[in-house]
């Protein structure tokens, strides 16, 4: 593992994004939980550090999950469906680059022999690993989230930008997010924390 990481934080396959390549990575062989997601934004390229922002202090409340153990990659394996922030696209950030998936995503995955579960954050991320199994839209697919178990979890992406979608579904944070917080849990083998850390 890590000499694959080494390759993909050296990659240059796309040299003329906005900002230029900074491939954003995180995992270990002994990893338990995969998490997929989108791409990385400006500030975790300015800082290199994935999901250190808004949406990464979201995504840590919904699992119950301390930045200690986020960041453990011996626990917590984070690939992004783009390796590299993508600039700005009409409406928020422009879509992952796609050679990102062809070029990476299949021997990330092989090296992580004791992933005992995988989260899918966002759109770009379940199109692509649920394909023809994924419900008529995201909402959906999220509200059904147990008919990908063992396998996945879909979930939405917790960036700022979804508040109008968590607002209309406050099923997702009152019923579900309990239940994944304990799956999330069980696959680290980890206590679930007291409620007034996982408090959002």
């Amino acid at each position: 593992m890590e000499n694959l990481l080494a390759q993909i934080r050296a990659c240059q396959a796309c040299p003329n994004l906005p900002l230029g390549p900074r491939p954003v990575v995180q995992g270990d062989s002994e990893a338990r939980l995969l998490i997929i997601s989108q791409a990385p934004g400006l500030r975790v390229h300015e800082t290199g550090i994935p999901w250190n922002d808004p949406s990464g202090d979201r995504l840590r409340q919904w699992l119950g999950l301390s930045p200690a153990d986020f960041y453990n990659p011996k626990l917590v394996a984070l690939l992004p469906m783009g390796f590299c922030y993508p600039g700005r696209g009409k409406s928020g950030d422009a879509p992952p680059r796609k050679e990102c998936y062809e070029l990476w995503h299949q021997a990330f995955i092989s090296q992580l022999d004791n992933r005992q579960l995988t989260l899918l954050v966002g759109n770009y991320a379940q199109k692509k690993y649920l394909k023809d199994i994924a419900k008529k839209n995201a909402t959906e697919t999220i509200r059904s989230w147990r008919d990908y178990l063992p396998d996945f979890i879909p979930l939405p992406h917790p960036s700022p930008r979804n508040n109008i979608w968590l607002d209309k579904n406050p099923w997702f944070s009152q019923a579900e997010v309990p239940a994944i917080r304990r799956m999330v849990h069980e696959a680290l083998g980890k206590e679930i924390p007291a409620p007034e850390f996982i408090k959002s």
